[in-house]
């Protein structure tokens, strides 16, 4: 449909597309499908994304690997036995984070109201775009051959009335596929599925349920409220809702991550501060490396631990100067570290995180007493720009350096 006939929509007309113009967008496998551009060798093969190590975990499963039970966030070790013929390949966040930015390009020239959820996928609602693009399904059609076109991967495209049918449309037609659900189709496609494809019903919730006889959504809508509360609590009425379709969010533009962070659990449960302190500065340029390339900067720096009984703790300082140095996070993580004072037992992992994050074009970094200060914010924008062009690994600080590596 070409931009003259757009114009001759009826408000009548458009207002009833415009009933049905929410979009959920989301990738398809994400992190593998940007390793397979470059090794199309690997397609139709079992692929795992995350590092080799016992206790590393699963970050992203072609569907290959997935027919033999592999999930998102998997021990590692569990996944390598589902499928040990799987080819693993080491993640590369920067290059994720790119594709990623380059994503959201693709959104925002489609409509202003982008709502991102994680990397890889976002709510859209596309009502103000449909004079010029066309009815919603043309749309998504149009989002998926552009991303297939320019980034070289696919997605998969729910379209409906509301947030919360949208996700479960596109949940649906993965991978590489496009559901719309009518308004009059809603409740009759909700009352054929599970009740796991609620938000906020787990399995240990399902067990529950199935308890009371409750194994469909059309089972939870036909239960009073007063019964699902005395079950979920303050949650009941929210389950109860949804099952009938019911979901007024608007699509909420957002234009910063609220926070950015890393985390990594060692092969082997330590008490050495050294080493700590080591995977705490990796952890620090990780994170704000995230930060320089998404244009933010932090004013809350925050620092996790998790013993070896799995317990956490988190604790976290607020900087006068918003940050975006790894030097000047890892300064503040040390210093939180220390606070705790002696630790209970050894620690399985670590793991930073910047918070309150602001658009540094909008921020004075005010210059520091300390001329060092400034000098490693130069050299880790250096740094960026020869990472750029040859790689993560080409440059690295003196102290993260493999000892046991070659010289």
């Amino acid at each position: 449909m070409g931009p003259e006939q757009n114009n001759q929509y009826t408000e009548a007309g458009l207002r009833e597309l415009r009933r049905n113009c929410i979009m959920h967008v989301d990738m398809d496998a994400f992190f593998v499908s940007v390793e397979l551009r470059t090794r199309p060798d690997l397609i139709g093969k079992p692929v795992i994304v995350g590092f080799p190590a016992d206790r590393s975990v699963v970050l992203s499963a072609s569907y290959e690997a997935r027919a033999f039970g592999v999930k998102s966030a998997m021990p590692m070790a569990v996944a390598v036995r589902m499928c040990p013929q799987a080819v693993i390949i080491e993640p590369r966040h920067k290059l994720y984070y790119e594709v990623s930015a380059q994503l959201m390009q693709i959104f925002h020239s489609i409509t202003d109201l982008v709502e991102p959820l994680s990397v890889d996928e976002a709510f859209l609602d596309v009502g103000g775009a449909i004079r010029r693009l066309g009815p919603p399904r043309e749309i998504g059609e149009l989002i998926r051959r552009r991303v297939s076109a320019e980034l070289g991967i696919t997605a998969s495209v729910g379209i409906a009335a509301s947030k919360f049918v949208a996700k479960i449309a596109s949940t649906r037609c993965k991978p590489d596929g496009l559901l719309l659900i009518s308004p009059d189709e809603t409740v009759p496609y909700l009352h054929s599925l599970p009740v796991g494809a609620l938000w906020g019903i787990g399995a240990k919730t399902a067990d529950v349920l199935a308890r009371m006889g409750i194994r469909t959504v059309a089972d939870v809508a036909a239960t009073p409220v007063t019964s699902l509360k005395k079950v979920l609590g303050a949650t009941g009425e929210h389950v109860y809702r949804l099952s009938w379709g019911i979901d007024a969010r608007p699509v909420t533009p957002v234009r910063l991550e609220k926070s950015i962070g890393a985390e990594e659990t060692f092969a082997v449960d330590t008490g050495d501060d050294a080493v700590i302190s080591r995977e705490l500065l990796r952890l620090a340029h990780r994170t704000a490396g995230r930060l320089r390339s998404s244009g933010s900067v932090a004013r809350t720096v925050a620092l996790k631990l998790r013993y070896a009984d799995f317990s956490s703790i988190t604790r976290s300082r607020t900087v006068h100067t918003p940050v975006d140095s790894a030097q000047l996070i890892h300064g503040v993580a040390l210093q939180l570290l220390e606070a705790l004072g002696p630790r209970p037992m050894t620690v399985r992992l670590v793991g930073i995180r910047a918070e309150q994050l602001e658009e540094a074009a909008q921020t004075s970094l005010q210059l520091s007493f300390d001329r060092r200060d400034d000098n490693w914010r130069a050299a880790e924008h250096a740094l960026d720009q020869v990472s750029r062009k040859f790689g993560n690994k080409s440059v690295l600080p003196a102290s993260l350096l493999d000892p046991g590596g070659p010289r």
